[in-house]
């Protein structure tokens, strides 16, 4: 375990707690950091567009940024709220390449009351966790189908990825995080 920086997740709006505790539990022992849950914006009404009847995830982040605890090293949103970007209908997530935020929606991930205790549903949002918070150690979309970072157009794709890293994208993220040790984060 690093002992600078801590991940912290920050549920937005009516997250059961156990997906945002899940979720720090898991972050935590998979990047090797302390995680806690911790709620840093209220709302994201900032982001609504009325057009699309969605949330623009980018300015989500952007402010999330802006208001990450002074020991963050990385945060990671979750809300309910169905996503997008302009160039996509909607995305599961969101991160800032080599930054310091990122969020998931599980709007699209896990539907109905039943899904909600559903193992699949409970890995799908841990990998798409997993997903943005490597893109914010600087890992970008793998080729390699099995791999956590691959990218996925369908939830079927989500499913049928691992929850690991293939051994490129396991070695790029050891030398990033190599990299935020020496510089004593």
């Amino acid at each position: 375990m690093n002992n600078s920086g801590t991940i912290i997740v920050s549920p937005i709006g009516d997250i059961p707690q156990w997906i945002s505790q899940t979720i720090a539990r898991d972050a935590g022992e998979f990047f090797g950091f302390n995680a806690r849950e911790e709620k840093v914006l209220d709302d994201i009404l900032f982001a609504y567009d009325p057009e699309r009847k969605q949330y623009h995830s980018t300015k989500i982040l952007e402010t999330l940024e802006k208001k990450a605890p002074s020991d963050s090293i990385k945060i990671i949103a979750v809300t309910k709220e169905d996503l997008f970007i302009p160039i996509l209908t909607h995305v599961y997530g969101e991160a800032q390449l080599g930054g310091k935020a990122c969020i998931i929606s599980i709007a699209r991930l896990i539907t109905g009351l039943e899904a909600m205790v559903a193992s699949k549903g409970y890995k799908r949002i841990i990998k798409e966790a997993i997903h943005e918070l490597g893109h914010t150690f600087d890992l970008r979309h793998c080729e390699d189908q099995r791999c956590i970072m691959h990218y996925c157009r369908r939830i079927d794709d989500v499913d049928r990825k691992s929850s690991q890293f293939c051994r490129y994208c396991n070695i790029f993220l050891a030398d990033n995080i190599m990299d935020l040790d020496g510089k004593n984060i």
